[in-house]
């Protein structure tokens, strides 16, 4: 995989776009640190493409949450605790809105609690 600077890409672009068909991805960089993907995409293969990078930047941004999980020892948490937080907070909230209103009544969608 071939990697270009910043630098590059602005004043060798017209040879950037003849070689990337050939190289597929390039990576750009800054101050010598990757900062960018190009890749090669045509109109047959735009969304497939599209749908690829998504799905890894999905999968990378699970892995990191796991990563943490373990690290903060939180994946060793039951679902029995998780429904019981769940519950718990969802009782302070509904509360607390019914206490705001007064009269019960949810004035903001953005307060009205979900049923589970």
């Amino acid at each position: 995989m071939k990697f270009l600077s910043v630098r590059d890409l602005k004043t060798k672009s017209s040879q950037v776009w003849k070689e990337l068909p050939d190289q597929k991805d390039m990576v750009i960089t800054s101050n010598g640190r990757p900062i960018a993907i190009l890749s090669s995409i045509t109109e047959n293969n735009l969304e497939q493409v599209l749908s690829a990078f998504r799905q890894a930047r999905a999968m990378e941004a699970l892995t990191s949450i796991q990563y943490e999980s373990v690290r903060k020892g939180t994946d060793k948490i039951t679902m029995d605790e998780i429904d019981d937080e769940i519950k718990s907070v969802r009782s302070k909230r509904d509360g607390l809105v019914k206490s705001q209103n007064g009269d019960g009544k949810v004035k903001s969608s953005r307060c009205k609690a979900r049923k589970s």
